[in-house]
């Protein structure tokens, strides 16, 4: 009969937008995402969704309560499902061995348990989120150790490749998808069973298959290698600005080597988000546990770079505004890791606040997409500070940059947000405090239209040198 019901357990930034994709596509099976959260599943059934992502909104719409389901009911979605995702969380641990490195699979193991302690009839269990390599096999043991007679239990590895933002497009027209399982005649058929769900929309020379441990690798591989090109785009857009070279420049000419492409070589303030950073440690901890210390090296170094990145943007921001920020405001444009989510996980501009109010600046932030309570919540995070009462007094959230702007001594872009390009920066540059400063972490404003209304305009990886007249007008100014 093949697939005809689907659980996934898990209602995050995988789960929810990649069944809901899977049952727009596949009308004849029945998919249920359950999660333990009352909170989460009822803004799922709701007109607000609890992410945003382009294009979402249009696909559950259209499938939910149709064959699309969002329930807390994890018994039922468990038993009566014929394949299960598991696409739960694997935060970093915080605590014990591999502390900082090391993927926490608690819940995932969680979600294994359940399903041995549910299940009444055979499964297919997919592995969906991000895990080590060989976690497929942890997964089988528990399976296996509580198994009932007459149950049996294949389990696939199906990494996702989404970046969020583009995720319902990467889900419709993905480049590749990857499924793992055992070399056994039952791991075969099960294999083919996810292949038929696919196929419903991608074409089979699009699907890859590999034994288990190659597809739990290829996923950490992949945003290892992505991860890279930024760290060394940016590594190179801090010698640009040492010689006087463009970054830009520079990875136009590289870009147009077919044999590297031009796909992300954007220097920026860094990279961010729930994966890159995640997913590179877990490698390192891998290597350093093998016994590589040297590949260790190599992709910890990625991380150190993406560091020195964020801390070298936000020192920058210090040493041109005199030294000092200290009762200073600072309009931050952007919150989120990227343009097109609300996502704040791992976001360089959490780091960018935190070094300005170390130094005691005044934030006033706006990000189109970020709830307020999530902004706050990131800033008073015990990583973040101590003083959780004054990042209240002294951080404040506004509903659009007009307002943000006001008063602002500088105004620092940590989001690529379209809207920041269309911005009038003649209205806001009459109501900043002058001189006024601008400081484009993403590279997407126009430099030199912002230097003539009077700006002092920084950036990654350029010099940027203010014309004569603007020079004389803002001495002008000034008196």
């Amino acid at each position: 009969m093949g697939i005809q019901k689907i659980c996934c357990i898990g209602a995050g930034y995988v789960g929810g937008p990649t069944c809901s994709v899977i049952a727009l596509k596949c009308p004849n099976i029945c998919v249920t995402v359950v999660d333990r959260s009352q909170e989460r599943i009822a803004q799922w059934n709701s007109e607000k969704l609890p992410i945003y992502e382009p294009g979402l909104d249009d696909v559950v719409k259209k499938c939910r309560g149709v064959n699309l389901f969002f329930s807390t009911d994890i018994h039922t979605g468990i038993q009566e499902a014929d394949l299960i995702f598991i696409s739960v969380n694997t935060p970093t641990k915080v605590f014990g061995n591999g502390k900082g490195r090391a993927a926490d699979l608690k819940y995932v193991e969680g979600a294994a348990r359940m399903i041995a302690d549910i299940a009444n009839s055979n499964k297919i269990v997919v592995e969906k989120s991000t895990v080590p390599v060989r976690a497929a096999e942890s997964i089988l043991n528990i399976l296996r150790a509580n198994n009932k007679p007459g149950v049996s239990y294949q389990i696939l590895s199906n990494p996702e490749f989404l970046a969020e933002g583009t995720a319902i497009e990467d889900l419709l027209h993905a480049d590749r998808v990857l499924i793992g399982g055992e070399d056994t005649p039952e791991g075969q058929l099960a294999i083919e069973e996810l292949c038929k769900v696919y196929e419903h929309w991608i074409p089979r020379k699009n699907i890859l298959t590999t034994n288990t441990w190659s597809s739990e690798l290829s996923k950490l591989a992949a945003n290892a290698f992505l991860a890279q090109r930024i760290s060394s785009i940016n590594s190179l857009s801090a010698v640009c600005e040492a010689t006087g070279a463009d970054v830009s420049e520079v990875a136009r000419a590289v870009g147009l080597d077919s044999r590297i492409g031009s796909k992300f070589l954007q220097a920026s303030i860094g990279f961010g988000g729930s994966c890159f950073q995640k997913d590179i440690l877990n490698l390192v901890y891998i290597c350093e546990c093998l016994n590589l210390p040297e590949v260790a090296n190599y992709w910890q170094q990625v991380i150190d770079m993406n560091e020195y990145q964020k801390s070298r943007f936000s020192n920058k921001i210090v040493e041109s505004l005199f030294n000092t920020v200290s009762g200073k405001h600072i309009a931050i444009l952007g919150f989120a890791f990227k343009k097109n989510t609300g996502d704040t996980r791992e976001s360089p501009a959490i780091h960018v606040c935190k070094t300005l109010l170390i130094e005691g600046a005044i934030l006033h932030i706006y990000d189109p997409k970020v709830e307020h309570d999530q902004i706050m919540a990131d800033l008073t995070h015990p990583s973040v500070t101590e003083e959780p009462e004054v990042i209240r007094k002294t951080v404040h959230i506004y509903d659009n940059a007009y307002e943000a702007a006001k008063g602002a001594h500088a105004l620092v872009v940590c989001t690529e947000w379209d809207e920041f390009m269309a911005l009038d920066f003649h209205k806001i540059y009459q109501v900043m405090m002058k001189p006024a400063y601008i400081f484009d972490g993403r590279k997407i404003l126009n430099h030199d239209a912002l230097l003539k209304i009077g700006f002092h305009v920084q950036t990654i990886g350029k010099r940027i040198q203010r014309p004569i007249q603007a020079r004389l007008w803002g001495s002008r100014v000034q008196t």
